[in-house]
């Protein structure tokens, strides 16, 4: 028991090494995110779906991805203008 709260001495990390770990953690957020919102998307264009709380969803989930700098606010922006030309011409 009393080995197991000893703690072991911390390395030093070369920064490089660091940064790739970093990148890589990230990489695997923002990809798991922009197919949490591809997966909205489709279910917003599927036909039969309800439009209006399946659209403040993905309009909110590209705010939340701006906000945690997986897309821009112009790419945000120009995402939602485009499905909701998309869905006025469906209708």
């Amino acid at each position: 028991m009393a080995d197991e709260n000893k703690k072991k001495p911390k390395t030093k990390v070369p920064t490089a090494v660091k940064r790739e770990l970093q990148n890589e953690k990230r990489k695997l957020l923002n990809r798991a995110f922009r197919s949490k919102v591809s997966t909205a998307v489709k279910a917003l264009i599927t036909p039969g779906a309800e439009v209006a709380p399946k659209l403040n969803s993905v309009y909110s989930l590209m705010d939340k991805g701006v906000k945690k700098g997986v897309f821009t606010q112009n790419k945000a922006n120009r995402f939602k203008s485009r499905i909701t030309k998309r869905l006025a011409a469906k209708a």
